[in-house]
């Protein structure tokens, strides 16, 4: 007879995005999911890096262009303060500029 089976902990997720009604759908849909753990929401990039050091998030969508602080500029202290967080940049922009600064803020 074996035993009961394990229980993965849930992903950690960190949501960022100055749009507050954006950013509450996301935690719900997300938060529906048994398998997901919103630990936190940042309405600014230094917000999301504050709030990130704190709660140590296993992913963090990140909005890139939000006022008080970019997410690209966040994205890049992620990457350098917690190498073990993956950041998912999340836009309604479609500007190449945008996607190339993401890329290479997330190396």
């Amino acid at each position: 007879m074996s035993g009961p089976a394990e229980v993965p902990a849930p992903l950690r997720v960190l949501i960022a995005d100055d749009n507050d009604l954006l950013r509450a759908g996301l935690v719900t849909v997300l938060s529906s999911d048994p398998g997901i753990r919103v630990c936190g929401e940042a309405a600014d990039g230094p917000g999301a890096v504050r709030l990130a050091v704190r709660t140590q998030p296993q992913v963090v969508l990140m909005d890139i262009e939000m006022p008080g602080g970019d997410g690209i500029t966040a994205t890049r202290e992620l990457v350098r303060n917690l190498p073990d967080t993956r950041v998912l940049v999340l836009t309604m922009f479609d500007l190449d500029d945008y996607i190339v600064e993401a890329r290479r803020a997330s190396c």
